[in-house]
């Protein structure tokens, strides 16, 4: 089911503690881009489907990645795409952004999503597999 956009950004902003919606979805506009840059084919098509259309084609129609990005370079990466970001803010972004993800996914599809992404990303996400 997908969300709703002021419900997804709704969800960001609690989770990241931010001031104001717009903090909320620049944060998520970043993550999903640069998500998007690791994600192919029906999984990240399925990952579209369950976020607000704005947020999906973010995701569709993401930033080029040249290598996948281990997740300590996924949070420098966000850092240096969020003015006055820091590797510490940035990674509460992510976490903000990736948990709200992962309750849209579900289990199964988020599992699907971990198997495309280098190790450490299910910390991330806020879901910590079992090793």
């Amino acid at each position: 089911m997908t969300l709703r956009c002021e419900a997804f950004l709704g969800q960001v902003k609690e989770r990241g503690e931010y001031d104001t919606p717009e903090e909320a979805e620049r944060a998520a506009r970043v993550v999903l881009a640069l998500l998007g840059a690791h994600l192919v084919g029906d999984v990240r098509a399925q990952l579209a489907a369950r976020l607000p259309e704005a947020f999906a084609l973010i995701l569709l129609n993401p930033l080029q990645s040249a290598e996948p990005l281990s997740p300590e370079r996924f949070v420098r990466a966000t850092a240096a795409w969020i003015e006055g970001a820091t590797e510490q803010t940035a990674a509460w972004d992510v976490s903000a952004v990736l948990s709200t993800v992962a309750d849209a996914a579900g289990e199964e599809l988020l599992g699907q999503v971990l198997l495309q992404l280098p190790a450490g990303y299910d910390l991330l996400f806020g879901r910590p597999q079992p090793t």
